[in-house]
């Protein structure tokens, strides 16, 4: 009896252990069906954090300015520009034909006068003072780009370094077409002058009259010459409907060069003549000093025109517009 009664009391010692246990084990399964996140619910909860932290940053704000729709133009668009060009070609023309060629009149008159015993009324001066023209323009051209060649030119010959080459058996050959025509206009200077002073008409008159006639004789030399040359010169263009209108625009400001020379002399209405103070010469001149200033005013009266015809004329019209 005493070990049953024992027993009895154990037994229900460890009923009421079970039931703790059991009770435990319940509020246990109670609260992890409450309170247990599952691992998809944590990643959702972690990205909704971040999500969090990433919008409660403060805004990086880009203060780069905006690309501007025009861009200025590089000093190479600007060193080709059409008008640029134009005045570079004029003043490389004036430096190696113009002046020369009124250089070389001068020269070739004293020559024709002093040496040769020639009047300034007859034919033999006239052609004198023509081949002196030519020539002083076929020299100065070869000359001038033969000094660009070895100076200022490419360095490498077959102009790879982006400037073209020189050819010099090419500018040889527009010596010898401008050369030509500078004979015609030349040779008709004098008697051109002559005729017009005998009519006694006004200076002004006289300076416009040998523009005129200057300018179409050396026009007539040029399509002759172009005639001619186009043959034998693999570089002398056969005379065309394009190349006649630049060959006008050139012949007109030759004109100019001319008409200007006209101021030269100082013995006919020396009170009309509105260049005489700046290239007259005088009888009290050396030669060498008459000469100068005969170049001078050629290039004066062919830089005057030119700028004119650089200014007023459309793009691609002109004969220095490289075409």
């Amino acid at each position: 009896m005493l070990f049953s009664t024992a027993t009895r009391s154990l037994l229900l010692s460890n009923t009421r252990r079970l039931n703790v246990v059991a009770s435990t084990n319940n509020a246990a399964r109670y609260m992890s069906s409450v309170a247990t996140p599952s691992s998809t619910d944590k990643q959702m909860s972690s990205s909704s954090t971040t999500q969090r932290n990433i919008h409660s940053d403060a805004p990086k704000l880009n203060y780069v300015a905006a690309a501007p729709t025009y861009e200025p133009e590089s000093s190479s668009t600007v060193e080709s520009s059409p008008m640029l060009e134009r005045f570079k070609v004029t003043a490389e023309v004036t430096l190696s034909k113009i002046f020369p060629a009124g250089f070389a009149w001068q020269s070739s008159s004293i020559v024709a006068d002093e040496f040769l015993g020639y009047t300034p009324d007859s034919m033999a001066f006239a052609l004198t003072t023509g081949v002196g023209d030519a020539l002083g323009v076929f020299a100065g051209h070869c000359a001038y780009f033969f000094v660009k060649k070895q100076v200022v030119a490419d360095a490498a010959s077959d102009g790879s370094d982006g400037k073209p080459s020189i050819d010099m058996e090419q500018e040889v050959q527009t010596g010898v077409l401008l050369g030509s025509a500078a004979f015609f206009s030349g040779t008709a200077w004098q008697p051109l002058v002559n005729a017009l002073q005998g009519l006694e008409l006004p200076f002004y008159q006289v300076f416009a009259g040998t523009w005129i006639g200057c300018g179409t004789a050396f026009y007539f030399g040029l399509r002759t010459a172009r005639t001619v040359l186009s043959g034998p010169l693999k570089h002398v263009h056969y005379p065309t409907f394009e190349n006649s209108r630049t060959d006008k625009s050139l012949s007109l400001a030759i004109g100019g060069a001319t008409g200007f020379f006209v101021g030269t002399d100082v013995a006919y209405l020396p009170a009309e003549n509105f260049l005489i103070g700046a290239v007259g010469i005088h009888e009290n001149m050396s030669a060498a000093t008459g000469c100068v200033v005969a170049g001078t005013s050629t290039s004066l009266g062919f830089v005057t025109a030119q700028t004119t015809l650089n200014t007023v004329y459309p793009a691609g019209r002109l004969w220095n517009d490289g075409k």
